[in-house]
């Protein structure tokens, strides 16, 4: 059999954990290969390995039947092997074009020749009915956007072999399904892809193998027809998952949050259109309101405007009876308001601090981790000792962990820890669950649940609409800044309510 990549025995280390343990990937040429695995299962580090930016301790790459030593990004491109990121690698102040071209630009008597460049672009754009225009600016487009950037700088440099790494993690659910058509186009040209997720429904839409890893080791590669999604869960977490989430009847009680006629105005020079219109709503203690939406009609400003992060232009907020419009987010967390924030590395961490000093960031000043102006380092590493066991927060070193070396759903569960632990009035968490494998859900979805049951306020702001039904008492949708309907889910399929998102059904809520 002719494997286009072999991985033979990959052995990876880092300081207080194997990363990857004597791994084996093969992909064949033509194929979508899938690697399946837990949020710090090594899936991310297997791939740093092919592309370059890690050096393996033991074990050997093939390319084309061909032993190569891989040292850096520079050498995977020489070899055809193109790589889009978890988080994405793009200077945000360069155009599109610029962006593409970075690194293999064309010069002539010193300066950039951009005609073929922008050429080459619009033709790889149109072929692959990746429609983007090459004279935008990465800081003025969307996350959806800047991905087909990222696609589109592999296509210009001609790589054979793509690696896209949780390319569905920040993306709406209409912008997964154009990303899926796309890789299956490329795999149709002849492109090997090798797709990093831990959503089932994704493999089975375009994968024709699926390789699975658990806690760094190699489990098993089965062929996606003719495997069941549980089978590959079970594979994947070592034990079967409830993929239903197991809720009783909603007890509510008095409104923690009121929201009146809130309106939010684009911040933007010269463009005055309110992202938030006249919004009005209430969320009770004890239930969980969910607002669904398509990504961009104001659900990121409502809730910034909530939690303090911008101001609102008019309109009111209160938080148990008490006006909290022109309160300081501090005010508004010490008051019981918690908030899982959308952007986890902008607004929910410090990467450069430890686990531990990420956990007290709302809670450092108070009596039980400072005397005097000074830490009381013994009860911050208590606390940290803590939540790392009951919420299963993998890492090298434990709670003395730098954040930004940890994976993307074990800073999630970061967050996810310090925000509920603060014993809230009301959670306001968006997109929890974004990048969290299946056993990492179910997780977050109990903790949600528990959380209502205990009598605290939930709102929940998700693009994945199975996540809203199967949490919400009431769904309220969010288009172009309005509400435009409110549900209880019994009431509604998941097909009506696409209708409402984008616009062509409205009810008054």
């Amino acid at each position: 059999m002719d494997y286009i990549i072999e991985m033979l025995g990959i052995t990876k280390e880092f300081p207080g954990i194997i990363a990857n343990d004597n791994i084996t990937l093969q992909l064949k040429k033509g194929e979508i290969h899938a690697l399946l695995g837990e949020n710090g299962a090594g899936k991310s580090t297997l791939m740093s390995v092919l592309f370059g930016l890690y050096q393996p301790e033991k074990g050997s790459v093939k390319v084309k039947g061909k032993t190569v030593k891989i040292n850096g990004p520079l050498d995977a491109n020489a070899l055809g092997i193109g790589m889009v990121h978890q988080h994405f690698k793009l200077v945000h102040n360069f155009t599109v074009l610029q962006n593409i071209i970075l690194g293999v630009e064309t010069v002539s008597g010193g300066f950039l020749k951009m005609e073929d460049a922008r050429k080459k672009v619009l033709e790889l754009s149109e072929r692959y009915h990746l429609a983007v225009n090459p004279d935008a600016y990465v800081s003025d487009i969307s996350v959806g956007m800047q991905q087909r950037i990222e696609i589109l700088k592999m296509l210009y440099r001609e790589n054979e072999i793509l690696i896209f790494d949780e390319p569905t993690a920040v993306l709406t659910p209409q912008e997964i399904d154009e990303l899926m058509n796309i890789m299956k186009g490329l795999a149709k040209e002849g492109k090997s892809i090798l797709f990093i997720t831990h959503k089932l429904n994704e493999i089975k839409a375009v994968a024709n193998r699926c390789s699975v890893l658990r806690r760094g080791r190699y489990i098993g590669t089965v062929d996606v027809k003719t495997t069941e999604k549980e089978k590959m869960s079970e594979m994947m977490v070592g034990r079967k998952v409830n993929f239903r989430v197991e809720k009783k009847a909603a007890r509510t009680k008095d409104v923690v949050l009121d929201v009146k006629t809130l309106t939010v105005h684009s911040k933007q020079k010269g463009n005055k259109k309110a992202l938030v219109n006249e919004v009005s709503f209430e969320v009770k203690r004890g239930e969980i309101v969910s607002i669904a939406g398509i990504d961009g009609n104001g659900q990121s400003e409502l809730v910034k405007a909530i939690t303090g992060l911008i101001k609102c232009d008019s309109g009111s907020l209160k938080f148990h009876g008490e006006d909290i419009t022109k309160k300081t987010i501090r005010y508004r967390n010490i008051h019981g308001l918690s908030h899982i924030p959308e952007d986890r590395h902008k607004h929910g961490l410090v990467l450069e601090y430890t686990v531990q000093d990420n956990l007290v960031l709302q809670e450092y000043f108070t009596k039980k981790y400072q005397k005097g102006g000074f830490l009381k380092r013994g009860a911050i590493r208590e606390n940290a000792e803590r939540l790392i066991d009951q919420y299963d927060i993998r890492s090298g070193q434990g709670a003395i962990t730098t954040c930004r070396s940890m994976s993307g759903g074990n800073q999630q569960k970061v967050i996810i820890a310090r925000e509920i632990e603060r014993k809230p009035e009301l959670l306001v968490a968006v997109q929890p669950t974004r990048g969290l494998d299946v056993g990492a859900i179910e997780f977050v979805h109990k903790q949600l649940i528990a959380e209502r049951d205990k009598g605290s306020g939930v709102l929940l702001v998700s693009f994945e609409l199975d996540e809203v039904m199967n949490l919400s008492d009431r769904i309220l949708v969010m288009y172009e800044g309005e509400i435009v309907a409110s549900f209880k889910p019994e009431e509604v399929t998941i097909q009506e309510l696409g209708l409402y998102m984008a616009g062509s059904k409205r009810r008054k809520a």
